[in-house]
């Protein structure tokens, strides 16, 4: 799956977030969006998987045969892991993974056991999402997004909430888990994006 961008821009009332942003993002490559806090990352990284309307231009999926794939279909091609996307917290974690594997199967086989174990949670199978620690759900998030079986993962600030060990879970993880994919990162900690091939300054983007 590829990405091609053109002169996108998005304007909140009077002020330009993102302008004149041309760029193509190709299958099997990681890229990170670096930048300041409020410097655009997530507006960015929102637009690129449809969350949000842009105010100009255009963005287009390509997949592998060369066929555009219909805006209303992008949601099927990605996952998303971000700070402010919340986690049905009426689920225990089994039930959550076992409703997202009914839209966006896990690869490789990887069973509902299998993902609690690699997230090293098997202890909290039966807890109920809304009594996790931030971190716990944090992890889960990652998981979810390291293991479904799409071409396109979003990251966005993936290290928040994580402790020394989550982070160290994390980096032992995202490499493994993401090969052949397209991933996207939003950061400004290099910690989280240092296996990245690709980086690209949103300030550019103004």
């Amino acid at each position: 799956m590829r990405i091609s961008v053109e002169k996108l821009g998005k304007k909140f009332v009077k002020e330009w977030i993102i302008r004149n942003a041309t760029f193509e993002l190709l299958a099997g490559q990681t890229y990170t969006f670096v930048g300041p806090n409020g410097s655009g990352k997530s507006t960015l990284l929102q637009l690129l998987t449809g969350m949000v309307p842009a105010s100009e231009g255009t963005i287009r999926y390509t997949d592998t045969d060369g066929k555009e794939v219909e805006t209303d279909l992008w949601y099927k091609q990605l996952v998303i892991a971000a700070p402010y996307l919340e986690l049905i917290e009426e689920f225990t974690l089994r039930e959550l993974v076992e409703f997202h594997v009914k839209f966006k199967p896990l690869k490789n086989n990887l069973s509902v056991k299998d993902f609690e174990e690699i997230v090293q949670l098997t202890h909290a199978k039966d807890k109920v999402i809304r009594h996790f620690s931030s971190g716990m759900k944090q992890r889960v998030k990652l998981g979810l997004a390291f293991m479904s079986d799409v071409p396109i993962i979003f990251l966005d600030e993936p290290t928040t909430n994580l402790d020394v060990q989550g982070i160290q879970w994390y980096l032992d993880h995202v490499k493994d888990y993401t090969q052949n994919q397209l991933v996207l990162l939003g950061s400004n900690v290099k910690q989280e994006y240092e296996f990245c091939e690709n980086i690209i300054s949103v300030s550019a983007f103004k």
